[in-house]
C-alpha cells in the first residue's frame, strides 16, 4: 500500500519573485510554526479561492 497522502496531485508550479529577506523570515516562521512555505502557500491559494470565486450553485 502507498505511503502517499490521497488527493488532489500537486502537477503544477507557481514561481514568484519576493525579497529574500522576506523569504527566510517566512520561511524561517514556517519551520518554527512545524509547517512548510509550501503548505501556508497552498493554504493561502485555497482561502483567497474560496473568498473570492463566485458561488457556481447560485441560482440567479
Amino acid at each position: 500500500m502507498s505511503s502517499k497522502k490521497k488527493g488532489k496531485a500537486k502537477n503544477s508550479q507557481l514561481l514568484i519573485r519576493i525579497n529574500k529577506e522576506e523569504r527566510d523570515s517566512f520561511v524561517e516562521l514556517c519551520d518554527e510554526m512545524d509547517t512548510s512555505a509550501a503548505r501556508e502557500i497552498r493554504h493561502f491559494i485555497r482561502r483567497f479561492l474560496a473568498e473570492h470565486q463566485p458561488d457556481t450553485n447560485e441560482k440567479e
